[in-house]
């Protein structure tokens, strides 16, 4: 039943196109079946809009996730960091200062907790991996460094895509686990990171359901 609505719902939207726009092909238009695609969530504008506002005024660092985002694959959520001048020209940055800037906009996306990144050959910056941006945003609105109106934003629009990350986060902005048919929350703190102290179920770590 599900199926059938789902296809009910695409062939109207197609028919509308097709009133819209009857001159229209396929050869015109994106397609995920061709090659150089990355997967994006739902939510990535009002998730980047969010971390410029977490990052200050003047610093944005929405262009350099995004252009990070863009390398990875999504199963691994790790990159290595060994082409930082042109992940640098491709995030916007350009002239003498477009690496340092580059560099800072990395810092702060680590310091506010959205990656994670470990030293290596290139420096301090050598490796990097993408941490869940929901884990994140919670407990700066608990800690009131979200604005209201883009916080019930996001809680709305992912409901409405099922994406129900934010469930993952306790109201002090731990993370809980729970393994599927396991009523307890059996948890335990990790290390701080960032200023946010974690807390995960000690039989489930590292055996999560994704859900998206």
């Amino acid at each position: 039943m599900a199926r059938n609505t789902a296809r009910s719902i695409l062939q109207r939207q197609l028919d509308a196109r097709r009133k819209l726009w009857p001159e229209l092909t396929d050869d015109m238009l994106w397609s995920m079946d061709k090659e150089g695609w990355v997967a994006l969530p739902r939510l990535m504008p009002l998730i980047l809009s969010i971390m410029d506002d977490l990052s200050g005024k003047g610093f944005p660092v929405s262009r350099t996730y995004l252009e990070l985002w863009s390398r990875i694959r999504i199963e691994e959520s790790f990159l290595a960091l060994n082409r930082p001048e042109e992940m640098a020209f491709h995030a916007g940055f350009e002239g003498q200062r477009a690496l340092r800037t580059w560099k800072d906009r990395m810092q702060r996306l680590a310091n506010l907790g959205f990656i994670g990144v470990k030293p290596g050959p290139l420096g301090d910056l050598s490796y990097a991996v993408i941490y869940n941006p929901y884990h994140v945003i919670k407990p700066a609105y608990l800690a009131g460094q979200v604005h209201e109106n883009k916080w019930q934003a996001l809680v709305i629009r992912a409901n409405e895509v099922s994406a129900f990350d934010l469930d993952d986060i306790d109201d002090e902005g731990k993370v809980v686990v729970q393994d599927e048919g396991d009523d307890n929350e059996d948890t335990k703190p990790m290390p701080r990171r960032n200023g946010l102290t974690k807390a995960v179920n000690s039989r489930s770590a590292g055996r999560r359901t994704a859900r998206r």
